[in-house]
């Protein structure tokens, strides 16, 4: 793996650093409300302390920082003029509990490396670049996720406000907790004309990357993503007095229903379902369950695809109900549309990952990021590296500094040769 990025003719060689980048990982790890795991939400103590951390490294890049109303960091290194609209880069600083290092942190570190590497080569370009720590992607306080993301897109839902966390705190008042002001929340947002594109550095959260043996990858798109609570009700009777034959057991039923749900999705290329949550009532083992509720998560890149595969699971099930004499609830809990990378940022991307030789390997999200918040401000596009048998949202995760090395450079060079879209503001 090359330490340096490939120099155009004339150019200064800009080191990548990828020790210092995990190096940096390992700090804001450390910012966690658990001593034992990894643990930091929306405007905590521990936000506090994130955001002190990343703003030292942004201003030590040479960037001019800020926190905006909603609690993100932001750095910004101006162009060759002053005032030009910016290039954005970044992902999240928030985690779910008992987390691992690199979800949305790698984004903030390698995005300040590359600027670093501007900086420290005297280099400007014909745009600024803006690096964002987002304050709340992952919803864990409030269980409303893309928080620090649609503030910046102009898309928050005051509503959102009023949410209560464990602990009885509404985000209104953790804000004033935090220093902030929920009247200012709409200054956070950015206009179009101020921002070229969004582009952000992410682990995988999956297998693929490293199944192939390939440190970087494009991704496509973002999956849509939709949620059920399905409650199948029957009879709750005796274990051992009540024949097989004309039995309404809901557990049973919800049974046949996970196996449709795994039978429509594998038929699907790219459609993946989950049946993550199954509970019976009453419960006892002497009792035939007279009533199963679960969940299903639907994810595709290709809503049309999903929504097909919601219909024939609605169908499905209502199928297994009839016949088995239950009754069925439905009930849709989330629902958001699948995100597009824009191709003319994932074209440039390619040329930035062949130009240190790497097969470019394109591949959709199944987890969603803050850029499907951003694409309502502008076009998104995203760059992987794998992370160690696909391992996320849990301690375990890992990568490799030759991988954190190639992201990071792949990234840079990126910058670098950066074009906006003809037409954009530049």
């Amino acid at each position: 793996m090359p330490d340096a990025v490939q120099p155009h003719a004339g150019e200064t060689v800009t080191t990548i650093s990828a020790a210092r980048v995990l190096r940096r990982i390992e700090e804001l790890a450390r910012c966690s409300s658990d001593p034992d795991a990894l643990t930091r939400v929306f405007l905590s103590a521990q936000h506090r302390a994130a955001n002190e951390l990343v703003s030292n490294w942004l201003r030590q890049a040479g960037m001019k920082t800020r926190v905006d109303a909603v609690g993100n960091v932001i750095g910004r290194y101006e162009g060759s003029a002053p005032a030009l609209p910016c290039l954005m880069l970044g992902s999240h600083l928030d985690t779910v509990r008992n987390a691992g290092k690199y979800d949305g942190m790698l984004g903030v570190v390698a995005a300040i490396e590359c600027v670093d590497a501007l900086h420290s080569a005297g280099t400007r370009l014909p745009f600024a670049l803006e690096v964002i720590g987002f304050a709340d992607e992952e919803g864990v306080r409030f269980q409303s996720t893309l928080l620090g993301s649609r503030a910046v897109a102009g898309t928050f839902d005051m509503k959102v406000l009023n949410a209560i966390d464990a602990e009885g705190i509404t985000m209104s008042d953790a804000l004033h907790r935090f220093g902030l002001d929920r009247a200012n929340i709409a200054s956070a947002a950015r206009q179009r004309a101020e921002v070229l594109a969004y582009v952000e550095l992410h682990i995988e959260q999956g297998p693929v990357l490293e199944a192939a043996g390939l440190p970087v990858g494009i991704v496509t798109a973002i999956n849509g993503a939709t949620r059920y609570a399905i409650e199948m009700s029957g009879t709750a009777g005796h274990a051992g007095t009540v024949p097989m034959q004309g039995r309404q057991d809901a557990l049973a039923g919800a049974a046949e229903a996970v196996l449709a749900i795994e039978r429509i999705c594998r038929a699907v290329p790219d459609l993946v379902g989950t049946v993550g949550r199954l509970t019976a009532r009453p419960g006892a083992t002497n009792v035939i369950p007279g009533k199963a509720r679960f969940s299903i998560d639907l994810r595709s890149p290709r809503d049309a695809e999903r929504k097909e595969a919601e219909r024939e699971i609605s169908a499905a099930l209502q199928a297994i109900c009839d016949r088995r004499g239950l009754w069925l609830h439905i009930g849709r809990t989330h629902e958001n549309s699948a995100t597009g990378c824009a191709p003319w940022l994932m074209e440039q991307l390619g040329a930035a990952i062949a130009a240190f030789g790497h097969r470019e390997m394109k591949l959709a999200s199944g987890a969603g990021h803050d850029a499907m918040a951003m694409c309502d401000l502008t076009d998104v596009a995203m760059l992987f590296i794998p992370c160690e048998a696909g391992i996320s949202h849990n301690p375990r995760e890992a990568v490799t500094a030759a991988d954190v090395a190639a992201g990071c450079e792949v990234l840079l060079h990126f910058i670098r040769n950066f074009k906006p879209l003809s037409g954009s503001a530049s």
